[in-house]
């Protein structure tokens, strides 16, 4: 097999937005095929290389998702590297690319087992209240909005989540709900496109509504998410990585700020741009092939 693209049980034929990938790999005579991660039966040392795009349940699994990325790291390529994955998966980087000079929304890191006040956090948080999430999920698993002044919600979140994982604690930007969250999608390094993504409150992915529509990557925003690459980059030493999204909001005084950078299991909205599928299509090609792709 030329390309496993990593799933997990829930989708064992990918996610609709692999989809197209998968079909522009094999149209390329490549052999493809969608693996879960966790596949007793499948040996990973038969595919030239393993594409992380769906293993979705790593968070329940943290410490066996790791374990199997770095054995199977050794025994195939990896996309994007088991060093890089592990890097990214616990977003207390963001702490670190911010103390790099990184636009990111200001985060602050309660450790699992801190004692956290929450009457400090919701003050900090300012008049829209904040956004309370665990150092590691993913699908806004257990991330909420907090209001101002609901200080009995805060301390009951903190009590139930403090004790078993790391939290992040970040003010929440109205303008998610206007001008909306954008995702910038870059392959080889490169910003290829951008969609503008349903926002978490208002149903995220599961409202029934398409999960990004394609957007134009404004000069302020491609510019932020430049920065953040470099950081990144500076901060790993590992490189460029295959792909990345970037999301971005605006803050309140309408400055591009990262909310996360994805670079373990991102959807790349490939389904909705014909450029971006065909990037990523030249990019997994020259891989294969021991080189970077060009721009």
């Amino acid at each position: 097999m030329d390309v496993a693209l990593v799933t997990y049980e829930k989708l064992p034929e990918l996610d609709p937005d692999d989809r197209p990938l998968a079909a522009a790999l094999a149209a390329r005579g490549l052999k493809v095929a969608a693996v879960r991660w966790d596949d007793p039966g499948f040996d990973w040392s038969s595919t030239r290389l393993a594409l992380l795009r769906s293993p979705w349940d790593y968070f329940h699994r943290l410490d066996e998702f790791l374990a199997w990325a770095e054995r199977t790291s050794r025994l195939t390529r990896l996309e994007n590297p088991f060093a890089l994955v592990r890097w990214n998966l616990d977003k207390r980087y963001l702490v670190e690319l911010a103390a790099a000079g990184a636009p990111v929304v200001p985060t602050t890191l309660l450790e699992r087992g801190a004692r956290a006040d929450p009457e400090a956090l919701l003050a900090a948080g300012g008049e829209a209240g904040v956004i309370l999430k665990p150092a590691v999920s993913a699908d806004s698993w257990e991330t909420v909005h907090v209001a101002p002044g609901d200080l009995a919600r805060a301390a009951d979140y903190l009590t139930r989540h403090l004790a078993e994982r790391a939290l992040l604690c970040q003010p929440y930007f109205e303008s998610v709900e206007g001008y909306g969250e954008r995702c910038l999608v870059a392959i080889d390094g490169v910003l290829s496109h951008a969609v503008r993504k349903n926002a978490l409150t208002r149903g995220g992915r599961w409202a029934g509504l398409p999960e990004g529509a394609p957007v134009e990557i404004a000069p302020e925003e491609r510019a932020a998410a430049e920065a953040v690459l470099a950081a990144a980059a500076a901060a790993t030493g590992l490189g460029v990585p295959l792909y990345a999204r970037i999301d971005l909001v605006r803050d309140g005084e309408n400055r591009p700020r990262l909310l996360e950078l994805e670079l373990a299991e991102p959807t790349l909205f490939l389904a909705t741009s014909a450029s971006g599928l065909e990037r990523m299509v030249r990019a997994v090609s020259a891989r294969l092939d021991g080189a970077t792709a060009a721009p």
